[in-house]
C-alpha cells in the first residue's frame, strides 16, 4: 500500500490517495467513522486501476490517516475538506461515489460546486445513502438520557457493531447537520443518480432512500433495492453490483 499524500485544509492535515487516469474520474466519499482503506474503496481502487481510470479518495479529519480529532468534525468541516480535495486533485468530469454519510457529503458537494459555477460532477452513485441523518434518523429517536448528555456534556456515545468503541455524536455535529439539510425539498443534481439500498439495512432504513428518490424529480434516477443487503453492502455480490453501477455511470457520463 502506497503512503498517502497530505493536503492542508483550514489547518487540518487531510490524507489523500490519487491515481491519475482517464475521465470521468471516480471520487470515493466514505461514511461516518470509516476510512479510505475500507472494502468498497479498495475494490473501486482495483477496478479503476485495471480500467486506467482516475481514482481519488481521502479521509475526513479525525478519520483514518488524516489529522484532527473525530469529535471536532461536522458535516460543514468534512464537506469543505472534500470540496478542497476534489478541486486540488481532479480536472474534467467526475463521478462521486458516496457511502452512507458520504452520500450526504456528495449531495452537498454538488450544491456547493454548482453555486460556484463548477459543473464537473457528471454522476452520483450513492450506497445506503444517509443524507440528513442527524436530523432525520438521530434526533427523532433521542432518549432522555442522550438529550441530557448532549446538553450537559456536548455529546453522547452509542455502541456500534462496527467498532469496539462507541460511536460519538456531538452537539456541534447535530446542530451543524441542521444547516446542511438537503431533504427539505426537491434536490436538483443536474446529473444521473444511481442509489443502491439494502432492504435489510438496520442503520438507514430503505424508506430513507425512497424519500430521497422522491426528492430527485428532475434527474435520471435509478434505485436498486437489494433484498438481503445490510448497511455495509460489502458482500461479494454487493461489491459486484457497486462496480457494475459505477461502470455504467462512467459510460453514461463519458
Amino acid at each position: 500500500m502506497t503512503a498517502p499524500i497530505f493536503l492542508d485544509v483550514d489547518g487540518s492535515r487531510i490524507a489523500v490517495r490519487h491515481a491519475a487516469g482517464v475521465e470521468p474520474g471516480i471520487v470515493w466519499l466514505g461514511g461516518y467513522k470509516s476510512d479510505m482503506l475500507g472494502t468498497k474503496a479498495e475494490v473501486l481502487s482495483e477496478w479503476t486501476g485495471r480500467e486506467g481510470r482516475a481514482f481519488l479518495r481521502h479521509d475526513y479529519s479525525g478519520h483514518g490517516e488524516s489529522g484532527g480529532a473525530f469529535v471536532d468534525g461536522t458535516i460543514s468541516k468534512w464537506l469543505s475538506q472534500s470540496v478542497a480535495v476534489l478541486r486540488h486533485f481532479t480536472k474534467g468530469k467526475q463521478i462521486l461515489v458516496g457511502s452512507s454519510m458520504g452520500a450526504w457529503i456528495a449531495l452537498r458537494m454538488v450544491q456547493e460546486l454548482r453555486k460556484a459555477g463548477d459543473d464537473r460532477v457528471a454522476g452520483l452513485v450513492l450506497l445506503a445513502p444517509a443524507p440528513d441523518f442527524t436530523a432525520e434518523l438521530i434526533e427523532p429517536v433521542l432518549t432522555e438520557a442522550q438529550k441530557h448528555d448532549l446538553a450537559e456534556n456536548g455529546f453522547f456515545g452509542e455502541s456500534s457493531e462496527y467498532s469496539t468503541e462507541p460511536y460519538i455524536y456531538t452537539r456541534a455535529l447535530i446542530e451543524d447537520g441542521r444547516n446542511n439539510r438537503v431533504m427539505t425539498g426537491p434536490i436538483d443534481t443536474h446529473c444521473p443518480v444511481h442509489i443502491l439500498q439494502g432492504l435489510a439495512d438496520a442503520d438507514v432504513p430503505a424508506s430513507h432512500a425512497l424519500k430521497l428518490v422522491s426528492l430527485l424529480p428532475a434527474d435520471d434516477v435509478t434505485l436498486s433495492l437489494i433484498p438481503d443487503g445490510d448497511h455495509r453492502l460489502s458482500r461479494p455480490q454487493d461489491l459486484d453490483m457497486l462496480v457494475r453501477a459505477v461502470d455504467a455511470m462512467t459510460r453514461q457520463a463519458g
